[in-house]
């Protein structure tokens, strides 16, 4: 259930977002926030850089919270960065959530 629900906020969810807050422009919107996805090429810097039960939240450069700071200072900016900021930090928070699933495990 949690590989679901990882993958349902990863690539589902977004959808909802940009057909609810960007609903003239929501096909972009999506394809912008299902691009804020490539956050995850921080990974291969990891050894190794797979690890199934892994926190990624402050342990891959691009999920620490100093980059987050960054991604909140997007949303302040137009578009599309704050379409960018939204998408990394509900990428942060799905990957928070899955922390958090595998702690409670």
């Amino acid at each position: 259930m949690q590989t679901f629900i990882h993958y349902f906020l990863h690539f589902g969810f977004p959808l909802f977002i940009a057909v609810i807050f960007f609903k003239k422009e929501w096909k972009k919107a999506y394809l912008i926030l299902l691009a804020t996805m490539l956050v995850d090429v921080d990974h291969l810097v990891a050894n190794p850089i797979f690890q199934a039960n892994r926190c990624s939240i402050n342990f891959h450069p691009l999920h620490t919270y100093y980059a987050m700071l960054i991604y909140i200072v997007l949303l302040f900016f137009r578009k599309p960065f704050n379409i960018i900021g939204i998408g990394l930090l509900f990428h942060m928070l799905t990957d928070f959530t899955d922390c958090l699933m595998m702690s409670a495990s």
